[in-house]
């Protein structure tokens, strides 16, 4: 072994250790909900709201909305929140309209843990007219405008008694993560000669592929009158029937993100549209590479193992026009973008690198199996509503099961759509998603790993069949 490979060999096992180091200190936190239960009875039918926060200014860190509708008026219905176990201050809101609410029966709820709300730990209130407590109820008269009442109230107390269980499981899953990091690179040592030859022909042919990629994005368009114009109008047009029928048809309100800001509805649209967009290029454009260029496939000396990518970096100009629009006109709307905005770029290359993967498998399935570009097609017009891009997942946490909230968050491009919002508007860095973050590198290594290994025993056969 060369000296050379033994100092990029001694630079690795050091970062390993480094990644073992941190995972195993990783704090993972109180990562859990606690349901904030009530029952109330009005005289007008509105949106009730609940915020929380753990900081002392009260910084609004997010919102859940339930319904009281108009068949409930003068009717005791239940209202239940999912909170964060470190919250420490409750702000409820009571829609916008005078009315008379009685909230009785006011309680925290996890498992079989309870606690009781303290009704008189009021903090301050607004457009409140009238507002009488009496241990876990308390009758409110509201003004019109925005009243709301907030509360220096937490589930303190269930917090205490679940903080050590917390704990434990905290660190059962950080040895298992750190004892996972390493049979991976372990695995990856040992098998470098078979894991290598994928990337290092594309590192040796990487003039070639920007060159086709250059190539085959010009000639996407060629003959049309207006050109490489039509890769950029159909998404722009398709964020705006977006925005006209979610915004004005379904009246979809702006968001407030966990800093308190709110921001309108179409730049949190515009954060999950713009890497769905890629996404999808990249998948039907990788999955077809082999199909597309079969002149390039039946030629003896050519590595063909380049083609998905050059599709990718293809459709990656079109993304990046994107994402300097998006930059745009978050600066435009007065939220001036930050450190944080620079990790849309982090998370561009995560969804490259994943869609790459991706396209390893499909590309060589195709081939065999032209239904597969159908298929395809069906599972991206389900996935992009499967994919909380058009809707929030915050808001729908008190309406669905955790378990079903717990699938969502497993599509690995949750993680990417999460991301970009993190970055323009939640001001979260990515290793504070610490376990997407890992799960979602750890499905990428995998589908990488898969995906070539098709490639690799499939291609042989392309030729003759195609």
């Amino acid at each position: 072994m060369s000296l050379k490979k033994k100092i990029v060999l001694a630079c690795l096992a050091v970062l390993v250790l480094l990644l073992n180091y941190f995972i195993l200190t990783h704090d993972g936190g109180a990562n859990g909900t606690a349901n904030l239960i009530f029952s109330l009875n009005g005289t007008v039918s509105d949106n009730i709201q609940v915020y929380y926060s753990d900081t002392t200014d009260f910084a609004p860190s997010a919102q859940k909305t339930v319904g009281y509708e108009s068949g409930d008026i003068g009717k005791d219905v239940t209202m239940e929140f999912a909170l964060p176990l470190t919250t420490r201050y409750v702000r409820i809101d009571f829609g916008a309209a005078e009315a008379k609410y009685s909230v009785s029966d006011a309680r925290f709820v996890l498992g079989d843990k309870e606690q009781s709300f303290d009704a008189s730990a009021v903090l301050r209130d607004n457009d409140i007219d009238s507002f009488e407590s009496a241990g876990g109820s308390f009758t409110v008269t509201t003004k019109s405008g925005d009243p709301f009442v907030v509360f220096e109230q937490g589930p303190d107390q269930i917090y205490a008694q679940v903080l050590p269980g917390l704990r434990t499981k905290n660190t059962v899953k950080n040895v298992i993560i750190a004892v996972l990091l390493d049979l991976m690179c372990a695995a990856a040592f040992v098998f470098r000669k078979k894991f290598s030859t994928l990337p290092m022909e594309l590192i040796q042919n990487r003039v070639l592929i920007m060159q086709l990629a250059r190539n085959d994005f010009k000639t996407k368009y060629a003959g049309s009158v207006f050109g490489i114009v039509w890769a950029f109008i159909q998404p722009a047009i398709t964020i705006v029937v977006y925005w006209f029928v979610f915004q004005v048809g379904l009246g979809a309100a702006d968001v407030t993100a966990p800093t308190g800001i709110t921001y309108p509805f179409v730049l949190w649209l515009i954060c999950g549209l713009v890497p769905w967009f890629f996404f999808q290029d990249t998948l039907v454009g990788g999955t077809n590479a082999l199909l597309e260029y079969t002149y390039l496939v039946k030629k003896v000396v050519f590595k063909i193992s380049i083609l998905p990518i050059v599709k990718e970096i293809s459709a990656l100009f079109v993304h990046l026009f994107f994402i300097f629009l998006m930059l745009a006109l978050f600066t435009l709307s007065g939220h001036f973008p930050d450190l944080y905005a620079l990790q849309v770029f982090y998370y561009s290359f995560c969804l490259f690198m994943y869609s790459l993967g991706v396209c390893y498998a499909t590309c060589s399935i195709v081939v065999f199996f032209r239904d597969l570009s159908q298929i395809i097609s069906i599972i991206i017009q389900i996935q992009v509503w499967m994919t909380p891009i058009m809707w929030n997942i915050d808001n729908m946490s008190a309406r669905m099961p955790g378990w079903l909230i717990t699938v969502f968050k497993l599509n690995p491009i949750f993680y990417i759509v999460n991301g970009y919002r993190d970055s323009m508007m939640n001001k979260v860095w990515f290793w504070e998603r610490f376990d997407l973050t890992f799960y979602f590198w750890a499905v990428t290594a995998v589908f990488f790993v898969v995906g070539a290994f098709i490639f690799k025993r499939l291609k042989i056969h392309f030729a003759d069949t195609l």
